[in-house]
């Protein structure tokens, strides 16, 4: 189970340092859904750097902080939580799997650091 929980926290690093790049060109597809769910544009750059600290955390917390990796761990649950409800908020559901992806990688990476410091 923790060479699972440790896949899921490197695919969590690159997904979120994916999308954070993403958000700060920012491409089309985020502006659009950004759009919708009612978050302005100017938005965009803060919350693309909280993506690229959690995935920075995550890294940091691999190579020895794992204290660091948690707290990186739980920040991205808690901003995926918030990223899913504004999706709910909003009402636009045909894309709530993008963030609840990001979600769910979040929650095994939290989990894998809280293994590790345990």
């Amino acid at each position: 189970m923790i060479t699972a929980l440790l896949i899921a926290t490197l695919a969590c690093i690159v997904a979120n340092a994916g999308i954070a790049i993403a958000d700060f060109v920012p491409a089309a597809f985020v502006l659009k859904n950004s759009a919708e769910v009612r978050v302005p544009a100017r938005a965009v750059p803060y919350l693309a750097t909280l993506k690229l600290a959690g995935a920075a955390g995550l890294t940091i917390g691999l190579l020895g902080a794992p204290w660091l990796g948690l707290a990186a761990g739980i920040g991205l649950v808690a901003f995926f939580l918030g990223a899913v409800g504004v999706h709910v908020r909003a009402g636009v559901y045909y894309n709530i799997a993008f963030p609840g992806a990001f979600l769910v990688l979040a929650l095994a990476s939290m989990t894998y650091f809280i293994l590790r410091v345990a």
